[in-house]
């Protein structure tokens, strides 16, 4: 029997290299309001957990929330038309979503972006893949590492959460993961260092996509 019944994936960082276009825009949304730019190892470790923390990490130290969110607010707009200037999968992730599709196994995105949002890239920039739920942030759902929507995904599926791998490349995703019962698996191409992603309680590591293959479909 194998491992694994189905699959989690984190977005940013672990299906789509977005960073470029994460900090460009909000480096712009800085300089509109005439604050300092960041710079991208700055904006690496500043992203995941959603653009308004984003924002408050970027904007200097003691900003009034009012300011943060008019970051936010311009930062949203100039994103808009800018996510796909540089975003793209990483290499391997395609075929792995299609290996996986073949094999029967169900996916689904979980994203601390808003959900319309994260709807829109997955069918934008991973076309012609279908995803058994694309999962982000509303106004009625915690963010990540709450638990609460990787169990309702798993409930969905009628699942078992030990059944289920969560891959993802930050301490966010692992949090989630071990809080959830699942199986944490971090990816090494993302935005994070590997220590980060052990130390917040990875079971196991991977440095290309389709080595995740070989981890899911595993003997019991």
């Amino acid at each position: 029997m194998k491992k694994f019944d189905a699959v989690i994936f984190d977005m940013d960082g672990t299906l789509l290299n977005t960073l470029q276009d994460i900090a460009d825009s909000m480096n712009m949304a800085l300089k509109e309001i005439g604050q300092p730019e960041r710079d991208f190892e700055y904006m690496r470790y500043s992203v995941g957990y959603g653009v308004d923390e984003l924002a408050r990490r970027a904007m200097p130290a003691g900003s009034a929330e009012e300011d943060v969110m008019k970051a936010v607010e311009i930062m949203r707009g100039i994103y808009d038309e800018h996510y796909k200037d540089n975003s793209k999968p990483y290499v391997g992730i395609t075929r792995l979503l299609e290996e996986l599709a073949e094999l029967k196994m169900p996916f689904a995105i979980l994203s601390n972006k808003p959900e319309d949002f994260t709807i829109r890239m997955a069918k934008e920039l991973l076309p012609g893949i279908r995803f058994s739920t694309v999962r982000g942030v509303r106004k009625d759902r915690p963010k990540k590492p709450d638990p609460a929507v990787a169990l309702e995904i798993a409930s969905e599926w009628g699942i078992s959460p030990d059944r289920i791998a969560f891959v993802g490349d930050s301490a966010i995703d692992m949090l989630t993961a071990n809080a959830a019962g699942m199986f944490a698996v971090g990816v090494l191409w993302g935005f994070r260092p590997q220590k980060e992603i052990e130390d917040a309680g990875s079971m196991a590591l991977i440095s290309h996509p389709l080595e995740l293959l070989d981890l899911l479909q595993a003997s019991c």
